[in-house]
């Protein structure tokens, strides 16, 4: 075996190779997983190629229309984080530089319920310099204010049909109610919505025109948690990612297809300073963007 993958006897697992591995393991694409870092496709299955000899076990099952982690490839995603953590503390460390200045990051609330505070609380106390102030807000109006500069990051859903941001998720959206919610196919479904420039609600409109299914606003609030609570009082259904149901929630058939939505990081242009600590926060959330569908 080459010195690259093993040095005095010892598994050596390089840097770049885990940053690739936790792209794809989080994209479970290939082609996606490139667009993210800016390589091609071959560096990317080279990458995963090096590590799944270091690991001496294949980390992931592929074939022309699927990609899916191994149990030893979920293992190594703990490991991974574990071991690129470390890496970017050790080299803030011997560079001398800390992170200074204020940074305003805006998250859509899908993520308030997930493992965000924990990356929020590991970048805060490595980066106890800077100012992070955190803004929770719909999607389309945290694109909204990062265009108008009043936010230097987000984590926010991306419109259909856009390109632009750092991909950290993708997943499907899906129509969720309270269990046992029966619709009537002859009555105008009752849809529980965000208020514009909300993004799964222009969605959830899109497709029931498309369809020409008539339709009635049953609620609508800028709040998740509200709307949830109207959900599982059976007031109607939403649309929701299928990653991130809330407990008490569950799938509602009979209604068209929603597609898929994808969570990307945008950044805006300030340069200096606040770029770098927003630099280092994408990076820190691109590396946990597994645990971001998962409950908190």
């Amino acid at each position: 075996m080459s010195r690259a993958v093993r040095r005095y006897g010892r598994r050596v697992y390089e840097p770049t190779h885990l940053r690739t591995f936790l792209a794809v393991a989080q994209t479970l694409s290939f082609t996606r997983a490139a667009d993210r870092l800016g390589l091609r496709q071959s560096t990317v299955s080279q990458h995963v190629r090096r590590l799944e000899e270091a690991t001496g076990r294949p980390l992931f099952t592929r074939d022309t229309h699927r990609v899916a982690l191994t149990e030893d490839g979920e293992a190594m995603l703990g490991f991974a984080r574990t071991i690129l953590q470390a890496h970017e503390r050790a080299a803030a460390y011997f560079g001398g530089t800390r992170l200074r200045g204020r940074l305003r990051f805006g998250a859509s609330e899908d993520f308030v319920t997930t493992r965000l505070p924990e990356i929020l609380e590991s970048f805060r106390r490595e980066h106890p310099e800077v100012d992070l102030e955190l803004t929770v807000e719909l999607s389309g109006t945290l694109q909204a204010r990062l265009a108008a500069g009043r936010l230097d990051l987000i984590l926010a859903k991306r419109r259909g049909g856009e390109s632009e941001g750092r991909l950290v998720w993708e997943d499907s959206l899906v129509w969720i109610g309270a269990p046992g919610l029966r619709l009537d196919p002859d009555r105008p479904v009752p849809l529980i919505l965000y208020p514009p420039p909300g993004i799964t609600r222009a969605r959830a409109l899109e497709v029931l025109e498309a369809q020409g299914r008539a339709w009635r606003i049953a609620c609508t609030s800028s709040s998740l948690s509200a709307n949830v609570a109207a959900a599982r009082a059976g007031l109607g259904v939403m649309a929701h990612t299928r990653g991130l149901v809330p407990p008490g929630l569950v799938p509602v058939a009979g209604l068209p297809e929603l597609g898929d939505v994808g969570f990307v990081l945008r950044a805006g242009r300030r340069g200096g300073a606040v770029q770098e600590a927003a630099d280092a926060l994408a990076e820190a959330i691109l590396a946990g963007g597994d645990r971001l569908h998962r409950p908190g």
